[in-house]
């Protein structure tokens, strides 16, 4: 089965892109949008709604295979590619340059695939989509059944644990996540020092507030892991003093009392090595104080090579794999298993900006390689991303006859 054409399509993403720096700087907040001007390359505003290009290749049968090319939320920070601009003029190039190509393995042609992208990580990930969907199609199995297939993985058991992300509605959206019993949350997008609070205090309450929220609303079976995103808040409010942090985050391991606590991001040193040894000592640190709080790293970590350099470095206890930012899907199945081999936590994530179509393609990557827990997306509402990842999930899981 061959690709007879190829097509592309402007589409909207599941949140907005939101210039981080400028946020970080205090914009204010005016409903849903951010008064102010931007701060970061690629932004007219400190909040425009999350595009992408939506890009389709067309079999010989007339199966077309599609693939989303995203960016993050917070596109252009901690360096990463800034959000993507829709060209539909691209597809005179891909289809020349992918017209005839053979659907029959996913490994063996992929570089010829990834090369039409020129060098776009966005463009990398929605191709990689569509050609894993592509060779999907024309071998009539899943996406999952693929990818076990082509890096000697076994059939997944059973279900990955979910994670959710709260956004700017900690509250509610904290509250259905408990009531879907979400296996970790909130995420609680703890991206400024009004959400963090001068020495931490506020963050402090809402872990209070979420730990009795837990009790109230679930059966004490229920433990979820609370997993904290800071967006190096913390690193702010005490000013890069790294032993003030692990202080600071031991006592909030004390506040989370029956649950795990994962911390990602406490601290944005600006640098790939800067952010290796800034992880490293913290968590030397932390472990001084027998505290079992589990750093997970992102900003700076945003490439396969970085994947591989924080595992080296032993900076961290988990890696948020943040699938549009490594671009190729092969990458992220990769780095999953990397960090596996070295005991490293895995966090197969992504961007609420991102749409169905990548999420579903997570869930069979997150099926095939088996992370610590995958992130419910796109989104920010809750329901939905989780809705999309479990459904999907189940779906896979039943077709393959796992119960």
């Amino acid at each position: 089965m061959r690709i007879a054409d190829v097509l592309v399509a402007p589409i909207v993403g599941g949140f907005f892109h939101d210039d981080l720096a400028a946020v970080r700087r205090g914009a204010v907040r005016d409903g849903q949008a951010y008064a102010g001007a931007p701060l970061t390359p690629g932004f007219d505003a400190v909040r425009v709604p999350a595009r992408g290009l939506g890009i389709g290749l067309r079999l010989e049968d007339g199966t077309i295979a599609w693939g989303d090319a995203v960016t993050v939320q917070y596109s252009g920070a901690g360096g990463r590619e800034a959000p993507l601009e829709p060209d539909e003029r691209i597809a005179g190039r891909l289809r020349q340059e992918l017209t005839g190509l053979a659907a029959g393995g996913f490994r063996r042609s992929l570089p010829a695939v990834l090369a039409a992208a020129s060098g776009s990580v966005a463009l990398r990930y929605g191709l990689s989509q569509a050609w894993a969907a592509a060779v999907a199609a024309a071998q009539r199995r899943t996406l999952c059944e693929v990818l076990c297939d082509e890096y000697g993985l076994p059939l997944p058991a059973g279900p990955v644990p979910v994670y959710a992300q709260s956004g700017d509605h900690r509250h509610d959206n904290a509250d259905k996540m408990i009531m879907k019993r979400v296996d970790a949350l909130p995420h609680g997008l703890i991206n400024n020092l009004d959400t963090f609070g001068a020495g931490g205090e506020t963050l402090i309450e809402y872990v209070e507030w979420l730990v009795t929220r837990i009790v109230r609303l679930a059966d004490a079976g229920y433990r979820p892991t609370l997993h904290l995103d800071l967006y190096g808040t913390a690193g702010l409010a005490f000013g890069g003093d790294v032993e003030a942090v692990a202080d600071y985050l031991a006592r909030l391991e004390k506040v989370a009392v029956g649950h795990p606590l994962r911390i990602e991001s406490p601290l944005d040193l600006g640098s790939r090595a800067a952010q290796i040894d800034g992880f490293a000592a913290l968590r030397e640190a932390l472990r001084r104080r027998d505290s079992a709080v589990a750093l997970v790293v992102d900003e700076w970590c945003n490439t396969l090579d970085d994947v591989r350099a924080f595992v080296a470095a032993g900076a961290c206890d988990a890696i948020q794999i943040k699938m549009p930012d490594l671009g190729s899907i092969e990458d992220s199945v990769l780095a999953v298993l990397e960090c596996k081999r070295a005991g490293v936590g895995t966090v197969l994530g992504g961007s609420c900006a991102e749409t169905e179509v990548s999420a579903r393609v997570s869930v069979h990557v997150a099926l095939a390689t088996g992370p610590d827990v995958q992130l419910a997306k796109p989104g920010m509402g809750v329901d939905e991303g989780v809705m999309l990842v479990r459904n999907e999930q189940t779906r896979v899981l039943t077709a393959l006859g796992v119960g």
